[in-house]
């Protein structure tokens, strides 16, 4: 027998409460980013993800491979803009949290992200639109110690997902 503990899901999450959190993708390259966070979106209960622009929403041929199957059950839906997508969202209550190395960013280590919460991603090298920076309330984001400052969309992605999960569970 093994001293390993090996933690899993629960199977049955599916009839559990989705949480609040939406994330909207902000015109996302990578097919294998969408996936990723797909999967993400699964792994915490979000509510939705919002392709938006030109990123690849489900089904898509080459998401299946990243996404491991998630397209199937995790909602999604394609919006022409980010910006469109969030002002709707921010009408309904949800604050808009860009997630963004801009100077006014909070830390992923200490911002309280409220329960409705609307998470917008940018594109891996272009970052947000300026119209969609106009519309997000607050930002957040990864302290960068090295010489970038910033890290795969993601990457990023799953350490701001998980701690409104910490937050909200």
């Amino acid at each position: 027998m093994s001293d390993i503990n090996v933690i899993t899901g629960d199977r049955n999450s599916s009839i559990r409460d989705k949480s609040p959190l939406i994330i909207i993708l902000d015109r996302l390259r990578s097919t294998h980013n969408v996936g990723n966070i797909l999967r993400l979106a699964d792994a915490v209960h979000a509510s939705e993800v919002i392709c938006a622009g030109y990123t690849a929403c489900p089904p898509h041929p080459k998401l299946s491979k990243s996404a491991m199957g998630t397209e199937e059950f995790v909602t999604t839906r394609h919006a022409e803009n980010a910006f469109e997508a969030a002002l709707e969202l921010k009408e309904q209550g949800y604050e808009i949290i860009g997630v963004e190395t801009v100077e006014s960013a909070e830390s992923v280590w200490d911002i309280k992200f409220p329960e409705k919460t609307c998470l917008i991603l940018g594109n891996e090298a272009l970052g947000l639109q300026e119209e969609t920076v106009k519309v997000c309330e607050r930002f957040v984001s990864l302290p960068a110690f090295g010489l970038k400052n910033s890290i795969n969309v993601a990457n990023c992605a799953s350490v701001v997902m998980y701690r409104y999960a910490e937050q909200h569970s």
